[in-house]
């Protein structure tokens, strides 16, 4: 697949986004006008967390610590107790401490805005500064998460082995601007159609330009 080919793809998923369910910590950043901190915070929950469970106790925790000095407040247990049923939630509830700590020590308090910093703390990757950049700062950023890796490879765009490869690839062969697109529109057609195991191709509004590219089985 070529990049007019694959934008034309972005082109048509953009119009079908509407009809699906939206990335938890996009709907919340959008939906709810969270802060640079929440963003990152719920992004950190959402990490091996179903969507619903994301967006659920996000809501619980910042009712009770909206800042890092809120957090600061928090014992590790009041965080495990608010962020409960999250995947790992003990772990998270410590990360999400040393992330506020270091935020409020380090940065005055606000969330650093480069991802060479936001790489600097704890439980932060590629992916969740990415989206952080984008979400909270409006900087150009692909996230590329197992959605979007998936896919690109899938529709025949990129020939990579892991996310990194991919984040790579994308910056090379998409222009600028369509960046902040691509983690939104991969991942709400991924959770819908374009599946890991057995994908509704027959309800793909794009199965004319994909190459099927490791599908042995669809529907």
């Amino acid at each position: 697949m070529d990049r007019s080919t694959f934008l034309k793809v972005l082109s048509i998923l953009e119009k079908e986004f509407p009809k699906w369910n939206a990335p938890v910590v996009s709907l919340i950043a959008k939906r709810d006008h969270r802060t640079p901190f929440q963003i990152l915070i719920s992004t950190i929950i959402s990490l091996r967390t179903k969507d619903q469970i994301t967006a659920q106790v996000s809501e619980r925790l910042f009712r009770i610590a909206k800042t890092p000095e809120d957090i600061l407040k928090l014992t590790e247990e009041e965080i495990q107790k608010a962020i409960y049923p999250a995947g790992f939630y003990k772990n998270k509830a410590k990360t999400i401490k040393r992330i506020a700590q270091i935020i409020v020590e380090k940065y005055n308090g606000k969330v650093p805005d480069t991802l060479e910093e936001l790489l600097k703390l704890p439980g932060v990757g590629r992916k969740t500064a990415n989206l952080v950049l984008a979400l909270s700062f409006g900087k150009p950023a692909i996230c590329v998460d197992i959605h979007v890796h998936r896919i690109t490879n899938r529709l025949g765009f990129v020939k990579t082995k892991s996310p990194e490869e991919t984040e790579k690839q994308l910056m090379k062969k998409v222009p600028v601007e369509y960046w902040n697109r691509i983690n939104d529109l991969l991942v709400a057609f991924g959770q819908t159609i374009c599946k890991p195991v057995s994908p509704l191709c027959s309800k793909c509004p794009v199965k004319n330009y994909c190459e099927k590219v490791g599908v042995s089985k669809h529907r």
